[in-house]
């Protein structure tokens, strides 16, 4: 029995819009919430330089010439260079991020396995029907 070809749906330009604007706000919230729970960063570890010239701050001649072409003096350029990132990684976080989005693509593939053997057999023509899970 041969199956008529699979139609998808049409979507109008207002539906498409208010879809790209939803992904829009969408990936504004999931990048700003770290910020917002303040999530983000582990914080900073400052350097303190008591008498802060090019040398003590590890700066050769070509690095210092580019700092006062900045107007940046020696003073401070000290306390830019003291403050360093802290880029600690929580291990258990990461193993929980990374189960997620397995998990996540395990379930979109086991999920989706009905519609793609449709169309594979819409495609090339197999009246097999689709196992199903």
């Amino acid at each position: 029995m041969k199956k008529t070809p699979y139609e998808p749906p049409k979507q109008s330009v207002a539906g498409q819009i208010f879809d790209a604007f939803l992904m829009l706000v969408l990936v504004f919230f999931t990048l700003y919430l770290p910020l917002l729970f303040k999530l983000a960063g582990g914080g900073t570890t400052t350097t303190e330089y008591p008498n802060p010239t090019w040398e003590a701050l590890g700066q050769n001649a070509v690095m210092a010439a580019q700092w006062e072409k900045l107007g940046i003096a020696p003073e401070k350029a000290a306390t830019i260079i003291g403050t360093r990132f802290d880029y600690a990684l929580n291990w258990s976080a990461l193993a929980l991020t990374v189960v997620i989005i397995v998990g996540y693509f395990v379930f979109l593939f086991r999920y989706s396995d009905r519609e793609y053997r449709d169309v594979i057999a819409e495609r090339f023509g197999s009246d097999d029907a689709p196992r199903a899970r």
